[in-house]
């Protein structure tokens, strides 16, 4: 049985695709080519038209991975082993890296949250060789344009570095964005939590669900995350340069700060619902309480005129003039009595 974790042959074959197979599906080009003097950036027809340049760093960026035919066919050019275009297919993928003898293969998670607060994941595949970087992407749309306006304008170290720190650079996009998404959480939970431990009713407790699940979404892809860059830093260093590695460690601590805090935030929510329940508690039983008092006042009361409400013929306070009032005033006089008592007994 092959290891997918470990370094596979290359052998012959073609894409087993469990995805939505779709032959006539359109796929889109980003080429960009660079080195420390000039930047070429274009959007070829297709992949047959590009032309690699001796001593420049090749990025191609595919929009659309739904027509496995494309892919095959990138995959013959490039030399890709067919389970790297089946992985590359089935989006279904965690994050992960494989080491090829031509290539490295890692697959991460990109992830943005809309203003709706939908959590969309989109699976974002490198092909990184030691002039080229291949990614794929499900469609078009993502989180690299201020990465590709430094390339434009030469800041950084970008353009002095080769197609690892590239890759690199992406990654950290990636892991960039999960801070971004936890920050805009913060902040909705800082709401939130004053919401739920003041007024808190049936949309409160939609939205901590809704957070939760967000939550546990980001938490699927990043525990993956921290395995995936452990092993970019340790076993693939042969596809990253000496002066690369240090940021990979950085990312790989990053990881670590992500997964501390989708912790963190896990735990506050559920104090979240704690608190929701405690405080729909609390109001029930304020409600309770006035009724409770209300009845306990009138058990007397009633008892009293039920009493006057007998039908016996020989009732001595019946014939009197101000039977009546007097029985009122002994009534009000009882239920004063109770109200001082239960103010005397902090019940009120």
């Amino acid at each position: 049985m092959l290891k997918r974790n470990r370094v596979i042959n290359q052998i012959p074959g073609t894409i087993n695709y469990t995805g939505t197979r779709a032959e006539n599906t359109p796929v889109s080009y980003q080429l960009i080519q660079y080195d420390s003097n000039e930047m070429k950036e274009e959007q070829p027809e297709t992949f047959l038209q590009i032309q690699p340049f001796k001593n420049k760093v090749t990025w191609l960026n595919v929009n659309g991975i739904q027509n496995a035919n494309i892919l095959e066919k990138i995959g013959e050019k490039f030399q890709l082993h067919p389970l790297t275009l089946e992985d590359i297919a089935n989006v279904q993928q965690r994050a992960k890296v494989e080491v090829y003898p031509n290539y490295l293969f890692f697959v991460f998670k990109m992830l943005q949250l809309d203003e709706d607060y939908n959590l969309n994941s989109e699976q974002f595949s490198f092909v990184l060789t030691k002039d080229t970087l291949l990614s794929f992407q499900e469609k078009e749309g993502d989180i690299f344009d201020p990465l590709r306006q430094r390339l434009r304008t030469a800041s950084g170290r970008i353009r002095q570095k080769g197609s690892d720190y590239l890759a690199f650079s992406l990654m950290d996009a990636i892991v960039d964005n999960y801070f971004v998404i936890l920050e805009q959480l913060n902040e909705t939970m800082e709401t939130l939590e004053d919401k739920t431990i003041t007024d808190p009713d049936q949309e409160t407790l939609q939205q901590i669900h809704k957070l939760k699940r967000i939550i546990i979404s980001m938490r699927k892809s990043i525990w993956p995350l921290r395995d995936t860059l452990s092993r970019l830093y340790k076993d693939a260093d042969e596809y990253f340069s000496e002066s690369t590695l240090p940021y990979l460690r950085d990312l790989y601590d990053h990881s670590l700060q992500l997964i501390d805090s989708v912790e963190t935030y896990r735990d506050i929510l559920n104090g979240f619902l704690d608190i929701y329940m405690s405080t729909i508690n609390n109001k029930t039983n304020e409600v309770m309480k006035v009724l409770t008092i209300i009845a306990t006042i009138f058990i007397p009361l009633t008892f009293i005129a039920g009493v006057y409400g007998m039908n016996f013929e020989f009732m001595p306070e019946l014939k009197l003039p101000w039977g009546y009032f007097a029985v009122l005033g002994v009534m009000a006089l009882v239920a004063v009595i109770m109200l001082v008592f239960f103010k005397k007994k902090k019940w009120l």
